[in-house]
C-alpha cells in the first residue's frame, strides 16, 4: 500500500523538443505494487505544455488544477479543473496549460509508457 502527498513528491522538470514547463512526478508505479501500470502528475507552468507526440500506449487523464487544453487528432478540448479524458493509442496529442495559469493532470499509463 502506498500513501503521499503530491505537494511532498519530487518532481522531475522535462525538458526536450516541444516541451515547455513540464514538470513530471511519478505518483504510483510497478515499485510500489501497481503491476504494469504507473500514475503520473503533470504540472505545468501558465503558458507551458507537452510535446504534440503520439504513442503505442493509451492514457487516462484527470485535471486536478489550473486550465488549458488537450489537443487530440486535430481537435482542441478545453480544460479545467474536474475535467477527464481517454487518449487512445496512436492519437496525436497536446497539453497545453492557458497562458494565464497552470495545468496539472494525473496521468495513468501501462508501465512501458513510462519515458
Amino acid at each position: 500500500m502506498t500513501v503521499g502527498y503530491s505537494d511532498e513528491t519530487a518532481g522531475t522538470p522535462l525538458s526536450g523538443d516541444g516541451i515547455r514547463d513540464v514538470v513530471k512526478k511519478v505518483l504510483i508505479a510497478p515499485a510500489d505494487g501497481w503491476e504494469g501500470w504507473c500514475m503520473r502528475l503533470f504540472e505545468l507552468a501558465p503558458a507551458g505544455h507537452t510535446p504534440r507526440h503520439r504513442h503505442d500506449w493509451p492514457h487516462i487523464n484527470v485535471v486536478l488544477g489550473g486550465a488549458g487544453a488537450l489537443h487530440v487528432d486535430g481537435v482542441d478540448h478545453a480544460l479545467r479543473a474536474g475535467a477527464y479524458a481517454y487518449v487512445p493509442a496512436g492519437a496525436l496529442h497536446q497539453f497545453a496549460a492557458a497562458d494565464d495559469q497552470g495545468l496539472s493532470f494525473v496521468c495513468i499509463v501501462p508501465a512501458e509508457g513510462d519515458v
